[in-house]
């Protein structure tokens, strides 16, 4: 285990796991409002505060890795690790202020598509990181890292779809330009995921 092997700083641990919750709480947040597109600006406010409060613990993980003398992990992929997670957040930030500024006027089953496989991703995230602080279990955390790559394949499958079928049937050139930004936006943070779960990996092969 990695406890036993190494002197550390606990406190790691536990800003990774709140980076990994405000992502899941940011996708569903998200989902909600593609839902109750009337009330977009209340939700993009929401996933805005959500931001916020990751962008807090990103900077309090930063600060804490320049206090820390001996550090659990590699200093780098500690560094990496926060950064890449709050990618996730700024992505799905970015997606709501867009549905919101661009008042979209309806939300697409592509677009729901998207963020459901944004909630599914962070929700793999969230678990692999729940796991890292004690690795007796890393072949689930691998198969957690596995599953978002598989997720982000897919969600690269339906953004050609998607993008093949707004420039075939969507007559409202803003409209086309409105939705693929938003598409594009939705399968890039699967892309961040994916980041993330290659750095876990690389973890998990290094300490376990």
């Amino acid at each position: 285990m990695l406890r036993s092997l190494i002197p550390r700083e606990g406190k790691f641990f536990e800003l990774f796991r709140q980076s990994a919750e405000q992502s899941v709480k940011a996708a569903h947040a998200f989902r909600a409002m593609l839902d109750d597109l009337p009330q977009a600006e209340r939700h993009a406010r929401e996933i805005k505060d959500i931001e916020h409060a990751g962008d807090e613990i990103t900077h309090r993980t930063v600060e804490l890795l320049h206090k820390t003398f001996i550090t659990p992990l590699d200093r780098d992929d500690i560094h990496q690790l926060i950064s890449r997670m709050d990618d996730i957040l700024d992505r799905l930030e970015g997606a709501s202020s867009r549905v919101h500024l661009y008042e979209l006027r309806e939300a697409t089953a592509e677009c729901k598509a998207l963020a459901d496989i944004c909630i599914k991703s962070t929700e793999c995230i969230q678990r692999a990181v729940n796991r890292l602080e004690d690795l007796t279990f890393t072949s689930g955390i691998i198969q957690d890292c596995v599953e978002v790559n598989r997720l982000e394949n897919e969600a690269d499958a339906i953004l050609r779809t998607a993008k093949t079928k707004l420039f075939r049937d969507e007559p409202d050139t803003r409209q086309l330009i409105k939705l693929k930004e938003i598409y594009e936006f939705l399968e890039s943070l699967t892309d961040r995921c994916e980041d993330v779960a290659n750095i876990i990996e690389g973890i998990v092969l290094e300490y376990a």
